[in-house]
């Protein structure tokens, strides 16, 4: 059974920073690429960024290019979201998804990711 539990989210003030992380189990983490896609309250879902399955391509969305980083450690079947100088607007539920096809890049179209986790809550907010 695929799992994907993200964790590390919270409360920070603006232009603090967070890593959140998502631990993956149930498949070969290391053949899949991995997104995280955000839901601000009463939004639609927004991806933010993608990486490859062996971590060396990366792609981010225009609204975190430069603050944000994705990373994974496939020894370690986890996928993880540095950022840094959140503002509010970064205020989302954060997930992590896990592409439908093994081997290729993945997209920043959400709708071609089959496995989601639960979500983190990140609130940026004085």
């Amino acid at each position: 059974e695929v799992q994907l539990v993200e964790s590390g989210g919270g409360l920070v003030q603006p232009g603090g920073s967070l890593r959140l992380s998502c631990a993956a189990s149930g498949f070969t983490f290391s053949s899949y690429a991995m997104s995280w896609v955000r839901q601000a309250p009463g939004k639609g879902l927004e991806w933010v960024s993608v990486i490859n399955k062996g971590g060396t391509r990366t792609s981010y969305a225009d609204s975190v290019k430069g603050r944000f980083t994705i990373s994974r450690d496939n020894a370690k079947n986890t996928l993880y979201l540095q950022m840094n100088s959140l503002k509010p607007e970064d205020t989302a539920l954060y997930y992590c998804a896990k592409y439908s096809w093994p081997g290729v890049f993945g997209s920043s179209k959400t709708n071609e990711y089959d496995y989601w986790g639960q979500g983190t809550q990140v609130t940026v907010s004085s």
